[in-house]
C-alpha cells in the first residue's frame, strides 16, 4: 500500500481479513454496510451475508472514500459494475481500478492491485467468504472501470505470484 493509492483502495485494504459468518449467522459489519448504502443503491433489500457481497464491498469502499455512486442502481450485482464509471483499457489499469469477472453462476467484482502475465491480483469481498487478495485469470475479466471524478494516476503494477491463491469461483 502506498499513499498514492486512491482512497477507496486504502479503505478496502483496511478490511482485509473481514469474514462472513458461517451458516445462518451474519456478519454485523457486512450487514451494516448494506444498511448504510440502502436498497436504492444495492438494488435489493440486503439481509444476509450468504447473498453474494462482492458488489456490496466495492460500493462500501467507494462510498467510504466519498465517491459519488449516482447511477449505480444494482450495486450488489457484480455485472452492474461493468457499466458504471469510465471504461479503462487493459493496458491502462492502475491500483484501485474496478474489475468485473465472469464465474460459474454469476459474476464477481473487486479492485485491481496488480497483475502477472496471466492473472490480475484482486482485492475483493466474498473471496473465500472473506475480504482478501486473490489472483483471477485475465481471461475471465469482462470490464475494467474507473470512478468518474477521481484522478487516474499511476500505472499497471507487475507482481510475482508469490503464493497468492488463484481463485476459480468466488462466492
Amino acid at each position: 500500500m502506498t499513499s498514492h493509492e486512491p482512497a477507496h483502495l486504502r479503505a478496502a485494504r483496511t478490511l482485509i481479513g473481514t469474514r462472513e459468518l458461517p451458516g445462518i449467522a451474519n456478519s454485523k459489519l457486512i450487514l451494516a454496510w448494506a444498511m448504510a448504502l440502502g436498497a436504492r443503491i444495492l438494488g435489493i433489500a440486503y439481509g444476509a451475508d450468504s447473498v453474494p457481497w462482492c458488489g456490496l464491498f466495492v460500493a462500501h469502499c467507494l462510498r467510504t472514500a466519498g465517491v459519488d455512486l449516482t447511477g449505480m442502481k444494482i450495486a450488489v450485482r457484480a455485472s452492474a459494475w461493468a457499466a458504471w464509471g469510465t471504461a479503462l483499457p487493459a493496458s491502462g489499469l492502475v491500483p484501485g481500478a474496478i474489475l468485473v469477472f465472469t464465474r460459474a453462476g454469476g459474476g464477481h467484482v473487486g479492485f485491481y492491485v496488480g497483475e502477472d502475465a496471466t492473472h490480475y491480483f484482486v482485492l475483493g469481498g466474498n473471496q473465500g467468504d472473506a475480504i482478501s487478495i486473490m489472483r483471477i485469470a485475465k481471461s475471465r475479466c469482462t470490464a475494467r472501470r474507473w470512478p468518474v471524478g477521481i484522478p487516474l494516476t499511476g500505472a499497471p503494477v507487475r507482481l510475482a505470484a508469490g503464493g497468492v491463491t488463484i481463485s476459480t469461483n468466488e462466492g
